[in-house]
């Protein structure tokens, strides 16, 4: 499955100028044959945006999630994206995915928020593994310091997760998750992860981009610069049964001598 990262902050702040550059993203993944389409972390949005946030955030069924099925049906292809997603007066970060044909596959909200801003503008969520199934594979869903705890990722993988999506804002000096943790992730979970970055300055951030697509085998399928990009590779659910069979991590592991853990 041809899958296309948007790596770009959009415009923080306006909701239907983010809209539009999604748009523009998804008419040329999919003339490139892309199947599904990832954003960043909160890009309907923008990120660092402060109080914006509580007044932009929408319900998972809100206006915005129907303009973004449409554009997912209008061009023939299933759309992760990141959003503040409002539950009465609680706010979550969260991403969704749509499917091509404009049905509400999956949401997440994002279960380890990441310092003073996140904590001050976010509530946790509590489901750590949320998946849905894609053109014949399991994609699952997280956002960004999600990823960075070994326990949420081997979740996933025990749950059956192909391809693990990961809308993120990472931010210098933690460029080190993109370079090395990502595809540590990818090979010692056997599966594939997207892991889709904001990038430049917004506020009091600096986003690094690196956006890259890592295989089961440890390897870099496609990985953008610092600059705004789209960039596509391949997921080969062959490549991964392959992959998992040479590199039994799940089989060979013994459980009940984890218990410390918890």
């Amino acid at each position: 499955m041809r899958t296309a990262l948007l790596q770009s902050s959009g415009r923080p702040g306006s909701v239907v100028e983010n809209l539009k550059v999604l748009d523009e993203a998804a008419a040329r993944a999919a003339a490139a044959g892309a199947a599904l389409l990832t954003t960043p972390e909160m890009f309907l949005t923008g990120y660092a945006i402060g109080d914006g946030i509580d007044r932009l955030a929408e319900p998972v069924d809100g206006d915005s999630a129907d303009a973004v099925a449409e554009t997912a049906a209008r061009h023939g292809l299933a759309i992760a994206y990141g959003y503040p997603e409002r539950a009465g007066e609680t706010v979550y970060n969260a991403a969704q995915l749509i499917s091509a044909d404009g049905s509400r596959l999956a949401n997440y909200r994002k279960t380890h928020l990441f310092g003073c801003f996140e904590r001050d503008h976010f509530t946790p969520g509590e489901q750590p593994v949320v998946q849905a199934e894609l053109n014949g594979l399991t994609v699952g869903l997280m956002i960004c310091y999600d990823v960075e705890f070994p326990e949420n990722v081997r979740a996933h993988a025990l749950a059956g997760t192909d391809l693990l999506l990961v809308p993120t804002a990472q931010m210098h000096p933690f460029q080190f998750v993109a370079e090395s943790l990502v595809p540590v992730r990818a090979w010692e979970n056997q599966m594939y992860v997207a892991y889709v970055n904001r990038v430049g300055a917004e506020g009091e951030f600096d986003f690094v981009g690196l956006s890259v697509l890592a295989g089961p085998d440890g390897i870099a399928r496609t990985r953008a610069g610092r600059a705004e990009d789209l960039v596509l590779a391949d997921v080969d659910p062959a490549f991964l049964a392959a992959s998992r069979e040479a590199n039994p991590y799940l089989k060979d592991r013994r459980p009940g001598l984890y218990g410390s853990l918890v």
